[in-house]
């Protein structure tokens, strides 16, 4: 009797090119380099959904999320695919109730270590302790947390576009840690408003506000001497400054500061924000100092 082989030749179609789609930065290895963004990241990898991980993070890095859109507790983003239309993509957060916030902006007021960093733009490594001594976590981390749909045809959820977008979102969080708290249900400017007012009623209750108990006046410092009126002294005054300071040399690493504020947010341009912006500092650097040292 004969044996039947058979071989799957299937291959999955490109996706169409998107103009302008948002990119993913992270050119290879993994994606998010903080822990809050790994942390998110394996929240979708956890799921386990094989092959279609790969071809989420493809899509990410070719662009083909064409628009994201993040709310309190839903993220909707459009995602192309082989077909003409882009896929709609929802992606539900489950927020914190109005008691769980109050009792964790208590806890982190009580911190001030956590409001520091936050504002710093840097997530405390031990906030989730603070979450589940509430009972409540800040990522989700059971499948109930979350729900996510696509209008693609593929029957597995998540799917490649979602993925990407779950990608996508990893790379901004990475840029706004508070992405993570608006996806729970509090934007960055309600959250930080209302740790301060936690803060403020902590120090009434203890007394230390509203009590008539005097806080030391802080020092006063010098002010510095007002700008001269003159245009010809001022410009004059900025020569003399200039001789009298030390020798001027091009930075050993271009676009420093570029580097240390990270990624522009949701990036859609064709070449990678950091790298195309420091070709520019590298070129530019030599004739800034030309033009400094009057050549």
């Amino acid at each position: 009797m004969g044996r039947w082989y058979y071989r799957n030749y299937y291959t999955p179609a490109a996706p169409r090119e998107v103009k302008g789609g948002i990119k993913a930065q992270t050119k290879r290895g993994g994606f998010g380099q903080s822990w809050w963004a790994k942390r998110w990241i394996a929240v979708l990898e956890s799921f386990n959904i094989g092959a279609r991980l790969g071809r989420g993070r493809a899509y990410a890095r070719r662009g083909q999320v064409a628009s994201i859109a993040i709310g309190k507790g839903s993220v909707t983003a459009a995602v192309q695919g082989t077909r003409s239309k882009p896929y709609s993509v929802a992606i539900t957060v489950k927020t914190l109730s109005g008691p769980e916030w109050a009792k964790i902006l208590k806890a982190l007021s009580e911190q001030v270590i956590f409001a520091a960093k936050l504002l710093a733009g840097e997530m405390p490594d031990d906030i989730e302790d603070v979450f589940r001594q509430q009972n409540v976590s800040l990522f989700p981390v059971k499948l109930k947390d979350l729900q996510t749909s696509c209008s693609c045809p593929d029957w597995s959820n998540p799917c490649k576009h979602i993925a990407a977008v779950y990608y996508v979102l990893g790379e901004e969080f990475d840029r706004d840690p508070f992405l993570i708290f608006r996806l729970r249900g509090m934007d960055r400017d309600e959250l930080v408003k209302k740790l301060g007012e936690a803060h403020g009623h902590r120090e009434r209750k203890e007394g230390k506000l509203d009590r008539g108990i005097e806080k030391p006046e802080p020092e006063l410092t010098s002010a510095s001497d007002p700008l001269p009126e003159d245009p010809d002294i001022f410009w004059q005054s900025l020569v003399l400054a200039r001789t009298e300071e030390k020798e001027v040399s091009i930075p050993p690493q271009s676009a420093a500061l570029i580097k240390r504020l990270g990624n522009f947010p949701l990036w859609r341009g064709r070449e990678h924000f950091v790298e195309s912006l420091e070709r520019v500092y590298s070129a530019a650097s030599p004739i800034g100092l030309d033009i400094y040292l009057g050549k």
